[in-house]
């Protein structure tokens, strides 16, 4: 599908990994990068009236509105985009959302979508057309998983091939393969359970500040897990490029610390290179300093969108409610965004 272009309710999982992975590059920098992406969690700590906003009463009947007449006419949530759920009030502030993710601190959080209220299949239509509003939604794996869900399924969490988010073990700091990630959080955890996200551009400049020969290997190719996501007889593994920078001057990092690790398993890859180990040790040990990451705890009706390009995220381990109805549950929307990434590319990218 051509980009920026709505002629389908969705995007399949290879193409939105092909939109994400299209990342102009010309030369790895020469200094530290400066962005409004390059920021601090100890600096956001005290900066939360930029970054976490509230729905207002009108924005929340009008979007009321908009779902009663999807509902009326019987529209499935694969259909729904933002054609036949107009938005009129609300689009003009989405803009403003999709300006912060493409040239911003690369994340929001929105508060006040009544889902106790409305319950989890209304909330996630309602989830799904604001992402509309804000890009194009895409599958989330080879199933075509559209609106995931964020729960504890009782899996092995020491399984090599676990989808780690279907536990409710630690997870390490990673990027997925879109523009950007949405959550919404339905129920929170008795305890534990934090999103957890840091500048991706703010830990690239502290590892070259430190080590500039380290920090450059995040621009040459490493080996990627797909952890048993793959057809038969492919090795199981890819090779990418982490970190692009491009003519626009924006760096791009695409970061997975367990698949680049867990890919050591696989017998044609073998035991990681100790300078990739060094690397992948400072640069997990940096996030998870009070200095770069800043902690979440979502509450029920609140929204986060993350870039997937300038964040990094990770979650804690968790405890959920012994009672079902109150057990961790969170949907997430994987969005393409209308971006002007192609106009600065360089032909010779």
């Amino acid at each position: 599908m051509p980009e920026d272009q709505h002629d389908s309710a969705f995007r399949s999982f290879s193409q939105q990994a092909a939109h994400y992975f299209v990342r102009p590059h010309a030369a790895p920098p020469d200094e530290s990068v400066r962005s409004p992406a390059a920021w601090h969690g100890d600096t956001m700590r005290k900066q939360e009236d930029l970054w976490h906003m509230r729905l207002d009463d009108a924005e929340i009947e009008e979007l009321d509105r908009a779902l009663a007449e999807i509902e009326d006419r019987g529209v499935p949530i694969e259909a729904v985009d933002r054609t036949n759920l107009p938005l009129p009030r609300l689009s003009k502030r989405i803009a403003a959302w999709r300006d912060e993710l493409l040239r911003g601190r690369g994340f929001i959080v929105v508060s006040g979508l009544p889902v106790e209220s409305w319950g989890e299949e209304r909330s996630g239509l309602a989830f799904w057309g604001l992402g509309h509003h804000l890009g194009v939604p895409g599958a989330q794996n080879p199933q075509n998983e559209l609106l995931g869900h964020v729960r504890d399924y009782g899996e092995q969490s020491d399984s090599p091939n676990v989808r780690l988010y279907r536990t409710t073990s630690n997870i390490r700091f990673h990027c997925d393969a879109a523009d950007v990630v949405g959550l919404l959080c339905l129920q929170k955890a008795r305890k534990g359970g934090q999103s957890r996200i840091a500048s991706s551009v703010a830990i690239w400049n502290a590892i070259f500040e430190e080590d500039p020969e380290s920090a450059r290997l995040l621009f040459q190719p490493i080996d990627h897990d797909l952890r048993g996501e793959h057809p038969p007889g492919h090795p199981g593994f890819i090779q990418l490029q982490p970190s692009c920078f491009g003519p626009d001057g924006v760096l791009r990092t695409f970061y997975h610390s367990e698949y680049f690790r867990s890919v050591s398993r696989l017998p044609a890859v073998g035991p990681l290179p100790p300078e990739r180990k060094k690397l992948l040790d400072r640069y997990d040990e940096l996030g998870a300093s009070p200095e770069f990451h800043l902690d979440m705890w979502l509450e029920p009706g609140d929204m986060q969108f993350i870039s997937n390009h300038t964040i990094v995220h990770a979650r804690t381990e968790y405890d959920d409610d012994p009672d079902p109805a109150r057990k961790r549950h969170l949907l997430r929307l994987w969005l393409s965004l209308e971006s002007d990434r192609a106009r600065h590319s360089s032909p010779d990218a």
